[in-house]
């Protein structure tokens, strides 16, 4: 696992400097006296098109960007510390005569105006939003396939959908948009690198250059092994909720099991058929049926679904079957695909085997 987006923020106790050439002062027009200076947010430029964003907003310090990325040509590996990422930051906001951002010590309540809620405030820097990324081998030629298969699986609530070039799949809240808490995705590889990094490379360094024959080693790569990314990004809201926002006050291996979590997700998609003997033997195997009869009836929901029944989720006996299904893979409160079942089979002894991917030698890493 590592990291793929850093959003961060710290309020120091003085202004900052001016780094742009514009600015906005804020005045009070009543008194005339200039509350707070902000300025437009500057894109620091790095080598091969690479950037990140740097606001400042009198005494605050916002930087977002993707720093296993900055002056790099791709990520297909990162920053595997959260550490390494700020510091990456930092090196940055000294170059351009700003302070570092600092490891929190404490945090208390802050109050503000009359009407609004009581905040936590802490003396160092503060997350907004953390990208965890893994890269995985499902095999040559297999990443297509691979995804229309876990297209089928909700994730935490949220309904997955398979992008129409089948090249990405990611989970959308019941409203259609991305997670407010985590927004999960998985995708080709070497696909985005084709599609977004090759044609940057091309024209900063033409088709004949060393930049060019590096890039086209990792795609190479990456379409031998099967490459597919598995991507969580977790929301302001979320990194709020769990206390893991306060850089320095919080174990960053607590990221891990939840990306575990995400990783596993395809082991819930067991069913190598969509049939009746099929799923009545693997609810029965599985011990989420005690007997065939039950697992007969569960499984009839299952044909039903596949053939477009709608169901009442309103109905205990609809729920229990309905949970039941769900821990093979099958939520029939979704809209059924068969051809996502049809291409894929995803089991312990399965088609497609769901491998780490490991760092070839020649690989330039993050400095």
């Amino acid at each position: 696992m590592f990291y793929d987006w850093l959003t961060i923020y710290q309020d120091f106790d003085f202004m900052l400097p001016l780094i742009g050439d514009r600015a906005h002062i804020v005045i009070d027009t009543d008194s005339g006296e200039a509350l707070t200076t902000t300025q437009p947010t500057v894109k620091h430029q790095g080598s091969f098109s690479t950037s990140i964003n740097i606001r400042i907003s009198g005494n605050r310090l916002t930087v977002q960007g993707n720093p296993s990325r900055i002056n790099r040509m791709e990520n297909l590996f990162g920053f595997t510390t959260i550490d390494q990422c700020v510091e990456c930051y930092n090196v940055i906001l000294r170059g351009l005569g700003l302070p570092a951002f600092t490891k929190c010590t404490k945090t208390w309540l802050a109050s503000g105006k009359d009407g609004e809620k009581v905040r936590t405030v802490s003396d160092g820097a503060v997350f907004t939003e953390i990208h965890i990324t893994s890269n995985k081998c499902v095999g040559q030629n297999c990443e297509d396939d691979y995804l229309r298969g876990i297209s089928t699986l909700p994730y935490r609530n949220s309904i997955p959908r398979l992008h129409t070039n089948a090249k990405t799949c990611d989970w959308l809240s019941k409203a259609g948009k991305g997670g407010a808490l985590i927004y999960p995705s998985v995708y080709n590889k070497a696909f985005e690198l084709t599609l977004h990094t090759l044609p940057k490379i091309k024209r900063q360094f033409g088709t004949d250059s060393n930049e060019i024959r590096y890039l086209w080693n990792v795609i190479n790569h990456c379409q031998f092994y099967g490459v597919v990314r598995f991507e969580q990004k977790l929301k302001s809201a979320y990194l709020r909720r769990e206390n893991l926002n306060h850089y320095g006050l919080f174990d960053e291996s607590i990221f891990k099991p939840l990306h575990e979590e995400f990783l596993n997700l395809d082991k819930k998609l067991q069913v190598e058929s969509m049939n009746l003997e099929t799923i009545t033997t693997k609810l029965i195997r599985e011990n989420i049926c005690t007997n065939t009869k039950a697992a007969n009836v569960t499984t009839l929901y299952a044909i039903q679904w596949m053939h477009g029944t709608k169901f009442d989720f309103a109905k205990s006996q609809v729920k229990t079957h309905r949970a039941r299904l769900r821990k093979i893979g099958i939520d029939i409160s979704l809209p059924c695909d068969l051809t996502k079942f049809s291409l894929v089979h995803v089991r312990d002894s399965r088609a497609i085997e769901l491998k780490d991917l490991s760092m070839p030698t020649w690989y330039k890493k993050p400095q």
